[in-house]
């Protein structure tokens, strides 16, 4: 069976290589900024972004009990203003949309931060670069979530951008992802 995790990477490998800049716009546990920034190497950075500090603390922890080299920011604060921190194009980004694995299930990526950060996100995109986005369709919000974006994505030129959706036909709750790239 195609393990989507392995696959999210698979796209972003084809993209993103040493020295370059990529973004977590949910960090999480850190699973995907260790995987950025191990990518980017030393010459490289990354930044991360997350509202809940259990979040932040639990990256920073990863990252140094996985060795990953001292080259990304941790940012405590919500993604959609990733324009007051990236000032830079960025060739990978990642968003795990949902909430905290083993935190508060209460506290999710909400609409109204997320489209706004999506926004951002592809103003910020490098030419050749890569943007995934994981939707959990399984609860309310995240079928929104996913409804919106498809929407919104479905409305921009091809030649500005190519957006691709990514699910398994015969599991309709299953997680998902967009993949967006610009062209090289």
């Amino acid at each position: 069976m195609i393990d989507l995790l392995e696959l999210h990477k698979y796209f972003i490998r084809n993209h993103l290589h040493p020295g370059d800049v990529a973004v977590d716009f949910t960090m999480g546990n850190g699973h995907d900024t260790e995987f950025l920034s191990k990518t980017v190497g030393e010459s490289g950075h990354v930044y991360a972004f997350d509202i809940q500090e259990q979040a932040v603390t639990s990256t920073a922890r990863r990252l140094r009990e996985a060795g990953c080299p001292e080259n990304y920011t941790l940012i405590h604060d919500s993604h959609q203003y990733v324009k007051n921190y990236v000032k830079t194009p960025f060739r990978a980004g990642m968003f795990n949309l949902g909430w905290l694995p083993g935190g508060d299930k209460s506290i999710t990526t909400l609409r109204e931060s997320t489209m706004p950060a999506v926004e951002a996100a592809i103003d910020l995109m490098d030419r050749d670069a890569i943007l995934n986005i994981a939707v959990y369709p399984g609860h309310a919000e995240g079928d929104a979530e996913g409804q919106m974006l498809c929407t919104y994505l479905s409305g921009i030129s091809r030649h500005k951008i190519c957006a691709t959706r990514v699910n398994i036909l015969n599991s309709p709750t299953s997680p998902y992802f967009i993949v967006i790239e610009t062209k090289p």
